[in-house]
């Protein structure tokens, strides 16, 4: 209810309250940067050159990652698309991620042929130089890189009409390149230019470049994701004759199996040894009998054909390619994420990381170009990720043995709380032990301080919005503080409360899973809101994630699962949730999460706009704002009631200039959904929500209170005392960042 009353308080603010700056917001800034004396640079977390001390390797426990020099390192990464810049831009833009803590990027670029008439085994040079010459000016910053080089969309496939597969230009080519020899071979020509053409900015290929933490095979694609009807029949009459070779070896014989009496399938051709292939969505469904074990089967040899394609391309790249870094398979999910996606995560044990995309869109946006903008007229729920916990991207089942990574993440526009997302990251992932949430995407040098569709302007002027942008200020803004917690360990990671250990047999035949995590939503792939949430029987409460680590081991023996009783962490009907180290609270209820250790301490969600007070064990928090994120790190590695050096970071609501919602309602799989309606998506520049309110930090040694641009330099200092409980300030209300010593 209170969540509700604040949305609704805040929807009749935000018709009024984003115009031009005034008594409730200010107008941001990007100052120049290149001037000395910037109080808030990380630069310094880097390295002075990203592998200068030699490969990243898995570390002894093979779920995290540490240098050459055998120190741990952790990664606060993003995509970047850097690549596209001019070469100045590259060397500003590599400058300017390492101040804001960034050490990884991931650059998804797309090295296959385009153009009318290009030959599958033609590459695209010009993509290769851009990343050759940014891989060079990331380095130089101390920031290593994860190299993406395809996606099976259209988009990036390019000329598929001249490379024989029976495709047109700009179609999708999805799961070609596991099962098509032609498309293999043309696939390892592409990067055998990408890691052994020489480097002409650094002197090095890329496979011998340490700066190269990890190459990806490819992006997003699975034969077990919903995509595979897509593909066509002269392709999948390719991947039948394989199955048909896969059955000979487990029965001995192309004649039709025994077992699958009463299966029969009309496309079935036993003479020449094809059987046909079910649809994606019967492997989805409970089956028993004969449809079980035809099931079973595909299933068995679709993960065999996906193992063999990654040990293929695994293997290439280390004995051809000569490149002796880490190798992550894929990234995605699959059509049932229950009987499904350990399937998924299993293919990929052939290489060393576990990767997936995973973003949080706050519920349904729904309107015509939905997938990637936001116009006038177009509806969107607009949930908080604390008051819909389950739906939270790192919420993940990890592999033991192999580091997680999450390739894309992002809180997706046009959400309205886009603030809690860096410092939810940072701590979940600290408790989790995931090793990397990767921003999508940072598409501009330094701020995007015109993240619009200029080619669509409405009669008031104003124009559509991006859906990616993370280079926005209530996102990119919040990056210091949780870059420093997460780089620097300051939250400890849980003891696992879900240890599952699951046989190859048990993949196969698509049993149900201890646990499994909510569907993933991708609005690229995925049509209006389908997470309606795993509602399967299943062994373990689906809040495990926020509580502490959940795992699974392939090949394993199932008497050694382990499921936790977490129920004294949870209080009942999931209004509060505390993680086992005693260092985290989320209480969906209410929409609060709060942050609680030596060194870093945090308070984020909506807040009594009566003015009450929130606490920490160092911090005390009055505030009359609806909703805000309010962090303190110290930045001299003391705890922060000692600390001579504290970083206090500031997050509200941020919207363009003249940005206006009204509620609204949608239909949506035949049920009425409440929400927004974009009114007017506003102009340039962006406005941010004043903040108002006092903090006490219970620490007796501050004296100074330093306000600083969003750039890091001191612009002013601000009313402070101390006091007989500590140090008293007022919050800024027009700033992010001031600085305490």
């Amino acid at each position: 209810m209170l969540r509700n009353l604040a949305c609704c308080l805040f929807g009749v603010m935000s018709l009024a309250g984003f115009g031009q700056s005034s008594s409730n917001t200010w107008e941001f800034k990007y100052p120049d940067d290149s001037r000395p004396g910037s109080l808030l640079n990380l630069r310094s977390l880097n390295e002075p050159i990203a592998g200068q001390t030699g490969r990243i390797r898995l570390n002894v426990d093979r779920r995290s990652f540490v240098r050459g020099d055998g120190a741990p390192i952790r990664f606060w990464p993003v995509c970047a698309y850097g690549y596209r810049l001019t070469p100045d831009q590259m060397k500003s833009n590599a400058k300017f991620l390492a101040k804001m803590g960034v050490n990884m990027v991931r650059i998804h670029a797309s090295i296959s042929p385009k153009g009318k008439g290009k030959a599958i085994t033609d590459y695209d040079e010009e993509e290769i130089d851009k990343v050759q010459r940014y891989i060079a000016a990331l380095k130089a910053e101390g920031i290593y890189v994860t190299l993406s080089p395809f996606w099976a969309n259209g988009g990036h496939s390019g000329a598929a009409a001249s490379w024989g597969l029976g495709y047109g230009d700009g179609e999708d080519v999805w799961g070609l390149l596991m099962f098509n020899d032609t498309m293999r071979a043309a696939y390892k020509g592409w990067i055998r230019h990408l890691y052994n053409d020489p480097n002409p900015y650094t002197g090095i290929p890329l496979a011998k470049d340490p700066a190269v933490a990890i190459a990806q095979i490819q992006n997003e694609d699975s034969l077990l994701f919903w995509t595979f009807q897509g593909i066509k029949p002269a392709q999948k009459k390719i991947l039948s004759q394989k199955f048909g070779k896969w059955l000979i070896n487990k029965y001995g014989s192309a004649q039709f199996p025994s077992t699958w009496k009463g299966a029969e399938q009309g496309g079935d051709d036993w003479a020449t040894g094809t059987p046909a292939l079910l649809d994606t969505w019967v492997l989805t469904q409970p089956q028993s009998g004969p449809m079980q074990a035809r099931t079973s089967d595909q299933m068995a040899f679709l993960i065999d054909q996906q193992r063999e394609f990654y040990t293929d391309i695994t293997n290439y790249l280390h004995k051809e390619l000569g490149y002796d870094g880490l190798v992550n398979c894929s990234n995605w999910i699959t059509a049932d994420p229950v009987r499904m996606n350990d399937a998924e995560r299993y293919t990929y044990t052939v290489a060393d990381v576990e990767a997936v995309n995973r973003y949080y869109t706050g519920g349904l946006h729904k309107g015509p170009n939905s997938g990637w903008r936001i116009d006038e007229g177009d509806f969107f729920s607009d949930k908080s990720g604390l008051t819909d916990p389950r739906n939270l991207p790192f919420n993940i089942k990890q592999v033991v043995g192999h580091p997680t990574i999450i390739t894309e993440s992002g809180w997706v526009h046009p959400l309205s709380y886009q603030a809690e997302a860096p410092i939810l990251a940072a701590a979940y992932e600290s408790l989790s032990g995931i090793q990397g949430l990767y921003w999508f995407a940072l598409d501009a040098e330094k701020y995007n301080l015109n993240a619009t569709f200029d080619f669509v302007t409405t009669s008031d002027g104003s124009h559509p919005l991006s859906e990616w942008s993370d280079s926005v200020p209530q996102l990119l803004g919040q990056f210091p503080a949780a870059a420093l917690i997460y780089r620097n360990n300051l939250v400890q990671r849980g003891t696992p409360v879900v240890h599952e250990e699951r046989s190859r047999q048990n993949l196969d035949a698509r049993e149900i899973p201890l646990i499994a995590e909510d569907p993933s939503f991708d609005p690229n792939h995925n049509g209006g809101d389908n997470r309606a949430g795993v509602s399967s029987a299943i062994g373990a409460n689906p809040l495990a994630f926020l509580v502490g680590p959940v795992e699974v081991m392939f090949d394993g023996n199932p008497q050694r699962n382990l499921v936790a009783d977490i129920q004294k962490f949870i209080s009942p009907a999931g209004g509060r949730i505390k993680s086992n180290t005693g260092e985290l609270s989320l209480s969906p209820s209410s929409g609060l999460f709060q942050l609680d250790t030596p060194m870093a301490q945090s308070i984020v969600g909506f807040l009594d706009k009566s003015g009450g007070t929130y606490q920490t064990s160092t911090l005390s928090l009055t505030s009359t704002n609806d909703y805000a994120a309010v962090t303190a790190v110290s930045m001299d590695d003391k705890p922060l009631s000692t600390s001579h050096k504290v970083l206090v970071q500031l997050g509200t609501v941020v919207r363009p200039t003249g940005w206006a919602q009204e509620p609204s309602t949608t239909i949506e799989g035949g049920k009425s959904v409440s929400g927004w309606k974009v009114v007017n998506t506003g102009k340039m520049p962006w406005q941010i929500q004043r903040i108002r309110g006092n903090l006490l930090i219970h620490n007796h040694g501050l004296t100074k209170a330093t306000v600083l641009d969003a750039a890091g330099y001191p612009v002013s200092t601000i009313a402070a005392k101390k006091g007989s409980e500590g140090f008293y300030i007022r919050l800024p209300e027009d700033a992010m960042y001031v600085i305490l010593e």
